[in-house]
């Protein structure tokens, strides 16, 4: 269908515990589709190839989750302060978390073992044109996946400056890339450096950490941002993504997303009044005994 709208290019998601994401890490699962690499990547081969048999010249793409860690799972939230940010990550028995892109033994350390393999068959024998990385899946580990100061309705506090969060994807597509040449790799985890966030674009492809910087949540509240910054060199700061994760409440009690805080839009629209609710019940079960 996307062939025929004139689409250039269609992007097999391989993320986010979606089900290539799962297949990926299905190492105990029977059958063609788990147990050994070939198996775990068959799903994706045969999509590419029926897409290649069914749509030549259309270009593909894959966005992946490069790592993965256990759910996060916080200790208590009813204490508020004191308790903001600690937790636990679920750490089953070593060699029982199926998680791509992490070390099996010690599921909280990065493995890219894998994650390079299944890069270079993207490379050399599926011919991808271009890879979006990502990590985790905002279902379980949100923090991981989007790093934010203001998480989610259904969310946790971050347990960890979000900073930090951004500078493992950051670093992880580093290595990727310098493992991995010749493969276009386009790095998210950025909105979150918002006013700085043209500064690192410009020095992590300049010194050439990445082919492309993406921009996920800032282009609900600011879609003309790379405009602004390549025509006028400045940025409009009253429209810069500040992760107040409603773009994320919002679809998960069910309404539409979009930057309810910023943009005049969403704010007038009568869903705006209806997410207020899940916000509450988030606060008062934060708060509550």
């Amino acid at each position: 269908m996307a062939w025929r709208l004139g689409f250039q290019f269609v992007d097999v998601k391989h993320c986010h515990g979606y089900l290539g994401h799962e297949l990926l890490s299905a190492y105990d699962r029977g059958g063609d589709f788990g147990g050994s690499f070939e198996n775990r990547t068959r799903f994706l081969r045969e999509i590419v190839a029926g897409i290649r048999a069914q749509c030549p010249g259309l270009m593909i793409g894959v966005r992946l989750s490069a790592f993965d860690t256990p759910p996060y799972v916080p200790s208590d939230l009813a204490a508020a302060e004191e308790t903001r940010g600690k937790g636990i990550s679920r750490s089953p028995p070593p060699g029982q978390y199926p998680g791509f892109g992490c070390d099996r033994g010690d599921p909280l350390r990065i493995d890219l073992s894998e994650t390079v393999r299944l890069l270079q068959l993207m490379r050399d024998e599926l011919a991808i044109e271009l890879v979006n990385l990502s990590a985790g899946s905002p279902y379980y580990n949100p923090h991981i996946q989007r790093p934010a100061l203001f998480p989610p309705s259904d969310g946790y506090p971050p347990p960890e400056d979000p900073l930090l969060g951004c500078a493992r994807q950051i670093e992880v597509v580093r290595q990727l890339r310098r493992s991995v040449p010749g493969l276009p790799m386009v790095g998210t985890a950025y909105s979150y450096f918002q006013e700085y966030l043209p500064h690192l674009a410009q020095a992590v492809v300049r010194e050439g950490w990445v082919d492309f910087v993406g921009i996920g949540r800032m282009a609900l509240s600011y879609p003309d941002f790379p405009a602004h910054v390549l025509q006028n060199g400045q940025l409009d700061h009253r429209r810069l993504c500040r992760t107040f994760s409603d773009c994320t409440t919002a679809p998960r009690a069910g309404l539409v997303s979009g930057c309810y805080p910023l943009d005049p839009f969403y704010r007038n629209r009568p869903e705006h009044r209806q997410l207020k609710e899940p916000k509450a019940r988030s606060t008062r079960a934060d708060f509550s005994d």
